[in-house]
């Protein structure tokens, strides 16, 4: 019901059914919507410069987030290529699009959009992803813990930047955000490339980051931790210009001969020297904690850890994390605890 539509249909850049001319309709839920072809060169270039290049970057916008335009059924017929092996390409035409959108204004590494699927290819165009529409809370498949393993995996294929909606998004049948989730995913954000919030797929029935006077504090006290870490992102920044070394690492990538690192997935290296382990099961107040050979300083206490596992105590405010003893920004990693305790 829009005027995009209707030009993308009068110029036949959309996807068609199969027994007709008519555009394939997408049902989203709540709306319906054609599918570009990004198959056909001239609708590519249309939704690039038309849509993204003329109606978000002149108009003024910085970033945004890519949702919704990585998605293909694959019973539709396209310009060119079939919908089963173009469906998981999809994304990396997604991704093209945008990109080619920021470089046509010349805002290639200055205007940023993220999203959140890929496939082979993807690493060129996406400079952020996204974990997705996580639940409102500690399940193991769907909750908090699942974006740290989302960014491992998106890190190990070449995408350096991962992040999540902190708080989480999905809320369905009474499951809603606890002050505890909240505060467990202030910490987890703060040591993340980005620190995003989102109000969630059901905004009234959840709290958000000013719900409450220690909320809002919360997420004040955290926010500043991320800033502060900013030089140390920027060194990530750098590396992973370098080498393609992702910001959050496997332990096993700079650890390849330690089998104890083979299978941690929720916990991660923060670059080379910060081990971190958030709190990602409900109502714990400690954490086992597996770190590598070296010596590794607490960063909320000072204290000292070896090699091996170790039980920390974890309490909502003191998430586990650790800076390895000779890092070259000890000095910063250091300064942290009076960062947060500057409330």
């Amino acid at each position: 019901d829009g005027p995009q539509y209707a030009e993308a249909e009068r110029l036949g850049y959309l996807a068609r059914n199969l027994d007709s001319d008519e555009p394939y309709a997408v049902d989203f839920g709540e709306f319906d919507a054609g599918v570009v072809d990004f198959t056909n060169p001239a609708a590519a270039a249309w939704f690039s410069e038309e849509i993204i290049g003329k109606q978000m970057l002149d108009f003024g916008l910085d970033g945004w987030m890519a949702d919704f335009g990585e998605y293909l059924p694959v019973d539709l017929r396209l310009h060119n290529g079939d919908p089963m092996e173009e469906h998981n390409r999809w994304p990396v035409h997604w991704a093209k699009v945008n990109a080619d959108a920021v470089a046509s204004r010349g805002r290639t590494g200055d205007a940023l959009f993220f999203m959140r699927a890929g496939f082979t290819g993807v690493q060129a165009y996406c400079p952020l992803l996204w974990a997705g529409d996580q639940s409102v809370d500690f399940s193991r498949h769907d909750g908090i813990g699942t974006v740290i393993t989302a960014a491992l995996s998106a890190g190990l294929v070449g995408n350096a930047y991962s992040h999540s909606d902190v708080g989480g998004y999905t809320s369905l049948h009474g499951n809603v955000r606890t002050e505890e989730l909240m505060f467990r995913w202030y910490e987890l954000g703060a040591f993340t490339p980005v620190m995003r919030t989102h109000e969630g797929n059901r905004p009234d029935d959840n709290l958000q980051i000013d719900s409450t006077p220690e909320l809002l504090s919360g997420f004040a006290r955290w926010s500043r931790v991320h800033a502060a870490l900013a030089p140390w992102v920027r060194h990530l920044c750098d590396e992973a210009t370098a080498t393609g070394l992702p910001a959050q690492r496997a332990l096993f990538l700079h650890y390849p001969d330690d089998r104890e690192t083979f299978t941690i997935q929720d916990q991660y290296l923060y670059g080379a020297d910060l081990m971190v382990a958030p709190v990602i099961e409900e109502n714990a107040v400690t954490r086992n904690v597996y770190l590598p050979d070296g010596k590794w300083v607490h960063v909320w206490s000072g204290m000292r850890f070896g090699t091996g596992r170790h039980k920390i105590d974890a309490p909502i405010g003191s998430p586990p994390v650790f800076w390895r003893e000779g890092s070259d920004f000890a000095d910063l990693f250091a300064g942290l605890v009076a960062v947060r305790d500057s409330i």
